[in-house]
């Protein structure tokens, strides 16, 4: 496929409307689009359904959290914590108190038991409150949104559970989240329930100066965004500098565009329909441009020090807080 043949060009209008709704009903011979069988509620609507929701997301995500369990960050340094830090000769003057009694009976010298100064980290949290996140390829998985809201409520609880310093990222601003027990995890489920309800459609990704320096971001998203402008951010965030964990929400549908015959696709952000006939013949063509964006989207992790997680919505949460825990620990397995 040349990039000046017909196939390209419809690819490339079909990859850049990327996130769309069903079919129109009408065309004959349609099979439904990328969303066919997928969510056709008006956007206000859509929203005041996860207001409806939101107490059952914030049990669930509550129960999520509970599954795994999330580290306190050490300093590098003695001084008040759990974790074994190092044994030294005890000084005089020292309380018998601290003298590690069988590390000393190994030597002549007595020695002090120390642990891991402890402390809490900024985490700052970005959900996609984009349109095109409020959809599903089909009734059995949930909307993106919803699963996006679910994961992000989800690491709040466990960086609140632990101390954690919270920070919702929202178009409108910051929004601090102290620890608190279960109010604080109802004020960042409000205040992401805010965002996702009040953004505009393509409200646009979150500048690098929002983000404290040597702080943590913890971005949500399909990842359906230009390249460049997530190259821009990543970028800008590494010069802080502060580290970025991307965590990419997809309906397996996004990745193999599993329709057939004549379609219209309406995309949710703006983009002019495109109505494709055959659309089968573009699937493999399609389904190469998909993995060669999130190829880019790895690379440029991988170039910048940040961290990238897959998940789709067919998927059980649990896996991809589970990767996301492991990367804000630092410890393998959470990185693509």
């Amino acid at each position: 496929m040349t990039p000046s043949s017909p196939l390209a060009g419809r690819l490339r209008r079909l990859f850049a409307a990327r996130r769309t709704t069903a079919a129109d009903a009408g065309l004959p011979g349609s099979g439904g689009a990328l969303g066919a069988g997928g969510d056709d509620t008006p956007l206000p609507v859509a929203a005041d359904g996860l207001a409806a929701r939101m107490p059952a997301l914030i049990v669930a995500a509550t129960h999520i959290a509970a599954t795994v369990a999330a580290g306190a960050h050490g300093r590098r340094q003695a001084g008040p914590g759990d974790s074994f830090w190092q044994f030294r000769p005890a000084q005089p003057g020292e309380p018998v108190t601290r003298i590690d009694w069988r590390q000393s009976a190994r030597s002549s010298r007595a020695y002090i038991r120390e642990t891991e100064a402890e402390a809490a980290q900024t985490i700052c949290l970005w959900c996609d409150p984009s349109a095109s996140m409020r959809w599903r390829s089909e009734a059995a998985l949930p909307l993106k949104s919803d699963r996006a809201a679910l994961l992000a409520l989800a690491a709040g609880a466990l960086l609140l559970r632990h101390g954690e310093r919270v920070r919702l990222l929202t178009p409108d601003g910051a929004v601090d989240i102290p620890p608190g027990g279960r109010m604080a995890l109802d004020r960042l489920g409000l205040a992401l329930l805010r965002a996702l309800e009040n953004a505009p459609d393509a409200p646009g990704w979150p500048h690098p100066q929002q983000v404290p320096r040597h702080a943590r971001i913890v971005l949500v998203s399909d990842g359906l965004a230009p390249p460049e402008t997530i190259a821009t951010l990543l970028r800008g965030l590494a010069a802080r500098p502060a580290r970025a964990h991307l965590l990419l929400v997809n309906d397996p549908a996004e990745a193999a565009l599993p329709y057939a015959g004549r379609i219209r696709f309406a995309g949710l952000e703006g983009e002019a329909p495109l109505l494709l006939s055959g659309t089968e013949a573009l699937r493999p063509a399609y389904a190469a441009a998909f993995a060669d964006h999130q190829a880019r989207i790895a690379a440029l992790c991988r170039a910048t020090g940040h961290d990238l997680i897959r998940h789709t919505t067919d998927r059980r949460p649990e896996h991809a807080l589970l990767a996301l825990h492991a990367a804000l620990s630092d410890r393998p397995g959470g990185r693509a």
